[in-house]
Formats: C-alpha cells, sequence, structure tokens
C-alpha cells in the first residue's frame, strides 16, 4: 500500500494558487482512475484507488502548508504505511515551470510543507517536485506562490496534470524513471509525420494506351486519283 500526499493550502482561495500544485496532481491521480468519494479524515481529505494493482491512499492535508507533516504521519499511522512507501507531490522554485523531478530523501530546502513531515517522519519518503519557476529575488516568493497560476500558464499546467494522473501507476510499482518517462512524452508535443517525397506522394499516372488510326479507305474513281496527282 502507497500513500500519495499531496501539499497544499485549503480553501478556494488558494485553490489555483502555484503552491497548491501539489493539490491538483493528487486531484489530476484521482480522477483518472476512479478513486473514491473524498472524504474527511487525519486532518484532511483523503480518498482511496487502486493502481497497476495497488491500494494507494490519496491525501491532501488541510493543516495549511506549515503543518502538512501532521495529517501525513496520522494517515501513514492508520494505515500503517512505511515512510519509505510515500510520495509527497509539491511545489518547486528551483525548477522551471513544467519540469518534473522525483526525489527520495535529501533537505526540505526551505519548503515549509516539507519542513513539516521530516519533523514527523524523518526524510526518507519519496517527493515528485512539480517545477513553477522561481520570481527572482527570495523576497519576492511568498507572493508569488500564493498567486494564481497565469492564463499563460494554462497549456502546460494541463499537460503536466495529465501526464501526472496517466503515469502514477508507475510510482506505485516503485518506477520513478517510467513515471517521469510518461510525464515527459505527455509534455512534449508528438512529431509530425515527415512528408513523403513528391515522386512517392503522387505516383506518376500511366501513359494511355492508344491505338493506330485505321487508314481510311480512298472511295476515288481512277480518273480522280490521276487528276490528283497533277494538282
Amino acid at each position: 500500500m502507497k500513500l500519495f500526499a499531496g501539499l497544499g493550502n485549503p480553501g478556494a482561495k488558494y485553490a489555483r494558487n502555484r503552491h497548491n500544485i501539489g493539490f491538483m496532481a493528487v486531484d489530476a491521480i484521482a480522477a483518472d482512475h476512479a478513486a473514491g468519494p473524498w472524504r474527511a479524515k487525519f486532518g484532511g481529505r483523503v480518498c482511496e484507488a487502486v493502481l497497476a494493482g495497488e491500494k494507494v491512499i490519496l491525501l491532501k492535508p488541510e493543516t495549511f502548508m506549515n503543518h502538512s507533516g501532521r495529517s501525513v504521519a496520522e494517515a501513514a499511522r492508520f494505515y500503517k504505511i512505511d515512510t519509505g512507501d510515500i510520495v509527497v507531490f509539491h511545489d518547486e522554485l528551483d525548477l522551471a515551470p513544467g519540469k518534473l523531478r522525483v526525489k527520495r530523501g535529501g533537505g526540505h530546502a526551505g519548503h515549509n510543507g516539507l519542513r513539516s513531515i521530516h519533523g514527523h517522519l524523518g526524510a526518507e519518503y519519496a517527493r515528485v517536485r512539480l517545477g513553477i519557476g522561481h520570481p527572482g529575488h527570495k523576497d519576492r516568493v511568498t507572493g508569488y506562490v500564493l498567486q494564481d497560476f497565469a492564463k499563460s500558464d494554462a497549456d502546460w499546467l494541463d499537460d503536466l496534470l495529465r501526464g501526472i494522473g496517466e503515469g502514477a501507476p508507475w510510482l506505485a510499482q516503485d518506477k520513478p524513471e517510467r513515471f517521469q518517462t510518461a510525464v515527459a512524452q505527455r509534455m512534449v508535443p508528438p512529431r509530425p509525420a515527415p512528408k513523403a517525397p513528391a515522386s512517392e506522394a503522387r505516383p506518376e499516372t500511366p501513359p494511355r494506351e492508344t491505338r493506330p488510326q485505321e487508314p481510311h479507305e480512298d472511295t476515288r474513281t481512277p480518273l480522280q486519283k490521276l487528276a490528283d496527282r497533277f494538282r
């Protein structure tokens, strides 16, 4: 059994914030895999799905970002899920918008949601880092992550979330490289098929068969033929 936890802040005010891309990711997985209904539990919203034959608990902590670890730890204890079987989806300032990386262990890099999880469970869980880009200066970070995605972000965000939903079974099977590949294929549009050369595209039309014309019967009299010779 796995626990997939998406990080964000609860309420309509934050629903489209960059900081809530973790919520969006688990919502995409739930929608793509006919998950059961969301219900209130563990200080958050939880539902269950089956991915590639593996039971997966989907969790959106509603403790606000800074206390996400409390909800994740409570769910993990209830279902007896080891820290190594937890995957956390979160926004990542140090990746360009639309980029995605899977990582296990390591520091929290100042992310308050990860910091809270570290405090409750340690560091040996997997993270799906969802790139949102950086505003350029650390003083602008708080305002940036708490802003809604721009309209210009809509296309890549939709492709990213679709890729996460489609590729999630690979995560359930502990195959993060295959998951990353599935998402990357969704993000890169398929190349158009090469055009065939003109000689192949349009085969030459075979020449029409021509028949020799039948000679006309000469109906002139001998006198007319003689006269025609001297004209």
